[in-house]
């Protein structure tokens, strides 16, 4: 009966003290303890009354008993438990703390420990034996004299920021290579910094990791090396480019000079017709290999940042009017119909028009091409929200929605069993991103094989977009280039897809 009795207090005691979150070794010893105060209480429960009733009448001496043994026995409990669980627990916090500890030879790179004033204290680290000897042996030097001399100011920096109150510092140094098995000159190093500090907050100490940066800093120069070789490349392709446009221009202007004195029979007629078709082939030959070549030498400019936009206000009917008759002709002798839809009101906006003729000639002349006989090709203007929206929409033949990705790339063209007898330099596209690019607009395609395409192009039509994205305070910034069209992703049962490409104007103007 007795075992069984101890055995009920000794899991109820238990029970309370695991809900107390009390570590399962302090539990079991405050349970024995415990159960000898609860022993001594139960037995002082009849000793007690007993002894009081010799100087007090029973019903006196039995509660004024009880209540007293009750009194002392939660007083000792309490500072039993009270006295006993902080000691123990910290001595559980402090023990728990030393088993977490990395021993300093395990930890990665080189621990440094340092003085306030940079002196070396101590060094070790998993990899000692990597770094040169002289590192392994600089305890009690100051550890800046290892120091590459340029890099000398980023490590006093370092340490001022945390004698400033910095809870950590950074700095990325330079070390005379002294192991012969690398071909570099220097070791490259980040040191990561953390203080030490006495009550006060007063800096007395601060620890450094010293890890390797070798290997990234090659490959960061390598990479910043094939990134200037590329981009000298471009540039004297480009520079080529330019070069040899201007070489094709002064022939050029004398073949259709030339082509244009023969075809008006200014010296004398030709003696057939043959010979007026030919000299018209000639004629139409060069003019097409002139607009090629101005192309070119507009991708150029646009390519090294020298295109100049010269903006002014100007009604976007004359523009679309201007086009239309240049297209006009070659729109009718293949059977289409060119249309064209102006909001009405619009006033004046404020652009380059030859840049906006150029967008609008190289897009209607596109969807002119690839539109079949009894076509529509539509160009639309309204403005939406102080923003011009332009479109240029034909029935033709479409564009594949794998196909849309590669739109806008310098000199690719869209080749299939319907495009492949097209003739073009694949520039057009091209031009017409850069030079929206330019104006601070976005341009998007739409379209579906078989059934057409749309093109939209908005720009701002206060001119605010070339200003503030590349103009103002005569400030450049560079362009992406190639200008390319941004892929945009859509389910398989989408049957319209689209290609945007937003932002500002990212083309350096001159």
């Amino acid at each position: 009966m007795t075992e069984k009795t101890i055995a009920a207090i000794d899991h109820a005691i238990g029970m309370w003290l695991s809900r107390m979150e009390e570590d399962a070794s302090v539990r079991t010893a405050t349970v024995h303890s415990l159960r000898r105060v609860v022993a001594f209480g139960l037995t002082a429960l009849f000793v007690v009354p007993a002894v009081f009733c010799f100087a007090f009448s029973a019903s006196v001496a039995l509660p004024l008993g009880v209540a007293t043994v009750v009194a002392v026995f939660l007083s000792v409990v309490a500072v039993l438990l009270a006295l006993g669980r902080p000691r123990k627990s910290e001595d559980a916090v402090i023990e728990q703390a030393t088993r977490d500890v990395v021993p300093a030879s395990q930890v990665p790179g080189l621990l440094l420990t340092f003085d306030e004033h940079g002196v070396v204290k101590g060094v070790s680290g998993r990899d000692l034996k990597q770094f040169p000897k002289h590192f392994q042996d600089c305890t009690g030097h100051l550890f800046a004299e290892l120091v590459h001399v340029s890099d000398r100011i980023a490590l006093m920096q370092a340490f001022d920021d945390l004698r400033q109150g910095g809870d950590c510092a950074l700095a990325d140094l330079r070390f005379e290579n002294a192991i012969g098995a690398r071909q570099t000159q220097f070791i490259h190093a980040r040191m990561d910094m953390t203080p030490t500090r006495d009550q006060t907050g007063r800096l007395v100490g601060v620890v450094g990791q010293l890890r390797d940066i070798t290997e990234k800093e090659l490959l960061r120069s390598e990479i910043a090396r094939k990134a200037e070789e590329a981009e000298s490349a471009n540039d004297a392709k480009s520079r080529f480019l330019a070069a040899v446009s201007h070489e094709l221009r002064t022939p050029l202007n004398a073949v259709l000079g030339f082509s244009d004195i023969l075809a008006g029979e200014y010296f004398g007629k030709l003696e057939n017709d043959r010979q007026r078709e030919y000299v018209s082939l000639i004629r139409q030959s060069g003019a097409h290999l002139l607009s090629v070549v101005n192309t070119m030498l507009d991708m150029s400019k646009l390519e090294a940042g020298r295109y100049e936009l010269q903006m002014e206000p100007f009604r976007i009917g004359d523009a679309i009017a201007t086009c239309e008759g240049m297209l006009g002709l070659q729109a009718k002798q293949k059977g289409l119909t060119l249309t064209s839809r102006i909001q009405r009101d619009m006033g004046e906006v404020v652009a380059d028009q030859r840049a906006i003729q150029q967008v609008l000639i190289n897009l209607a002349g596109n969807a002119i091409k690839f539109t079949e006989s009894g076509g529509v090709v539509s160009m639309d203007a309204a403005l939406e929200g102080g923003m011009l929206k332009l479109s240029v929409s034909d029935t033709g033949i479409g564009i594949a929605a794998d196909k849309i990705a590669f739109l806008g790339q310098p000199f690719m063209q869209v080749q299939n069993e319907y495009t492949r007898r097209y003739e073009g330099t694949g520039l057009g596209l091209a031009l017409v991103k850069g030079l929206v690019e330019l104006h601070g607009g976005s341009f998007a395609i739409s379209s579906r094989a078989g059934e057409g395409t749309v093109v939209t192009i908005l720009l701002p039509a206060d001119g605010s977009g070339r200003t503030h994205g590349a103009d103002q305070d005569n400030a450049t910034v560079t362009a992406e280039f190639p200008p390319r069209l941004k892929q945009q992703l859509g389910g398989s049962d989408m049957k319209m897809k689209e290609d945007v490409a937003d932002g500002r104007a990212k083309a350096k103007i001159a």
